[in-house]
């Protein structure tokens, strides 16, 4: 479980969806997924040594090149990152943060029926 603690940045939280669809890869596999023309991979390795001090992510050092692992659940951290989102910006109210994310970003017909799907076993 994420370390209430241990915020993951922004950049942290990319190298983390990379890390969560591969399961496992090495700097300059996340480098290359991340696909940033702004940032070296020295930034990437850096950013990755300071996830794995933080405890975000586990390195294998057995190989010569290392492998990274996520050690933090994605559901677990999406669901802690959404709550801190729900009580910090829209004051507690999930239906606020709900109208502003499919306000700002257009919902596909499948997506929309998902949605629909959720709330109506809520019910």
């Amino acid at each position: 479980m994420i370390n209430n603690n241990i915020k993951p940045t922004e950049g942290e939280m990319e190298i983390l969806q990379v890390l969560w669809q591969n399961g496992r890869a090495t700097v300059r596999e996340v480098h290359e997924a991340l696909n940033k023309k702004d940032s070296g991979y020295t930034t990437t390795l850096k950013l990755m040594q300071i996830m794995h001090e933080k405890g975000l992510v586990e390195r294998d050092t057995n190989q010569k090149t290392h492998i990274y692992k996520a050690l933090v659940n994605q559901d677990k951290t999406e669901k802690h990152l959404v709550n801190k989102m729900i009580n910090n910006v829209f004051n507690g109210s999930a239906a606020r943060l709900v109208m502003q994310a499919l306000g700002n970003h257009k919902a596909s017909a499948d997506e929309i029926e998902e949605i629909k799907k959720y709330l109506d076993s809520l019910k």
